[in-house]
């Protein structure tokens, strides 16, 4: 035969040439391969990634520590479910296997899901969660209730995840005045339940709880804590099912609100944190109650007031009424009265009015006319101070002095204003307008 071998001497003649497959024929040979050899197929494993789309079909992995394998469940079989599969659980499924050719995947599509156990990192779950539930750690009496309104809220979770960025926009939406105090930690991976548990301390440590030595401690810069993550598989959830965190939550000072993973997603942080939220972004609006909220609880109370003091007034005014009906007679006078009261009401209103009417007036007029009567008055002072001015200089001696005349006056300074009485060598002194003159009298001569 052409292109066989002999097991003795090798090949007789060289191999024939390689048969090029278009792609597609050749995962659709592979399907058939695989229907021909395996199907219908069971395996167990523990499921991984479960989801289920909008369409109603189902979508996870089955794995084991050697291996995993893509599997679809169509909504028809996945209505047949008894119950409700998680992460970590072990399971059995039946199906046939095939290949995804869209993208050469090797995929299972699951006919029939039963559970086969609970899986190894489930197990390890429930044992811890039934320790920890013995020693009080999830008791319903240790539970804080969440403040109405914080002064500030500590969030632990990951710079990277996209549960910060729906904590953060849930927030500034709802509460943009209440401070976020950031605790970052790594979420997934070995080293997460130690970073989470560092986180958690870094807050406590911002107030924290009384002091071992039962003084208390200062108030806590936060007053409530998100811890939050988004969801994922049992294996990336698993940081949240650490021993130590738990405990560290156990001992926050402030209430401790766990948000990760999805609604059906559950974690021992669950449980020992004062509330549970369903998603990040619920955790977040669970502690930030809308300031509109507030805002119309104001508004009721304020409504709530008003009606509250209208009864007042009306069941007073029904008290007035009952008085009045008693008085009998005296009512008369008394809405006489009121005529005369609200007359004179009306008397002093008109005349306050009337009052007020020619005092704007006058200070209108004042306000205009003021300035020009100061002007005038001033220009007329002026005129007046000219003219005794001038009255002044017109019997100013000095002037007469220029003429030719003279002061005469006696040595004490007294004027001489006439020659009666004078003695010959007395001393007199003249007075001129530009000096002074001492003289002599030698002789009197009377007219």
């Amino acid at each position: 035969m052409q292109g066989a071998w002999n097991l003795m001497s090798g090949p007789e003649t060289p191999a024939l040439a390689l048969r090029i497959w278009q792609v597609g024929a050749l995962c659709r040979a592979v399907a058939d391969a695989l229907d021909a050899r395996f199907n219908p197929v069971a395996v167990r494993g523990e499921i991984s990634g479960f989801s289920r789309a909008a369409s109603g079909h189902c979508y996870f992995s089955i794995k084991d520590d050697t291996g995993q394998i893509r599997c679809a469940m169509f909504r028809r079989a996945a209505s047949l479910l008894d119950f409700v599969p998680r992460d970590g659980e072990l399971v059995e499924v039946r199906g046939r296997l095939g290949v995804y050719e869209a993208r050469g995947d090797l995929q299972m599509i699951v006919e029939s899901l039963q559970r086969a156990g609970q899986g190894a990192l489930f197990e390890q779950f429930l044992r811890l969660k039934a320790r920890l539930e013995a020693e009080g750690l999830f008791e319903a009496g240790r539970k804080r209730p969440l403040p109405v309104m914080p002064r500030a809220i500590g969030l632990v979770t990951s710079l990277g995840a996209a549960a910060l960025h729906d904590v953060v926009t849930a927030l500034q939406r709802r509460v943009p005045h209440i401070p976020v105090v950031l605790s970052p930690a790594a979420v997934q991976g070995a080293g997460a339940p130690a970073d989470l548990v560092r986180a958690l301390t870094a807050l406590y440590r911002l107030g924290g709880a009384s002091g071992s030595d039962g003084v208390a401690a200062p108030t806590p810069a936060v007053d409530v804590i998100l811890m939050v993550r988004g969801g994922g598989s049992i294996e990336d959830l698993w940081a949240f099912n650490d021993e130590q965190l738990a405990r560290t939550l156990a001992q926050s000072p402030v209430p401790v609100v766990c948000g990760v993973g999805h609604e059906t997603d559950f974690t021992i942080a669950d449980f020992v944190a004062d509330l549970r939220a369903p998603t990040p972004t619920a955790a977040a609006e669970l502690v930030a109650q809308p300031r509109e909220t507030w805002l119309g609880a104001l508004t009721l109370i304020g409504e709530r007031m008003a009606s509250a003091s209208q009864r007042v007034l009306d069941k007073q005014s029904q008290r007035l009424d009952f008085a009045v009906t008693r008085l009998g007679r005296p009512s008369t006078r008394v809405a006489r009265q009121r005529l005369e009261l609200s007359r004179h009401a009306q008397q002093l209103r008109h005349a306050v009015l009337t009052r007020m009417e020619q005092t704007n007036a006058s200070w209108r007029w004042v306000s205009a006319e003021f300035p020009q009567k100061v002007q005038r008055h001033l220009q007329s002072e002026r005129e007046r101070l000219d003219r005794a001015e001038l009255r002044l200089q017109t019997v100013d001696p000095h002037r007469v002095l220029r003429r030719g005349y003279a002061w005469l006056s006696d040595t004490e300074g007294h004027a001489i204003t006439s020659a009666q009485g004078l003695l010959a060598g007395q001393p007199v002194r003249a007075t001129l307008s530009d000096g002074t003159v001492d003289l002599t009298v030698t002789q009197q001569r009377l007219l």
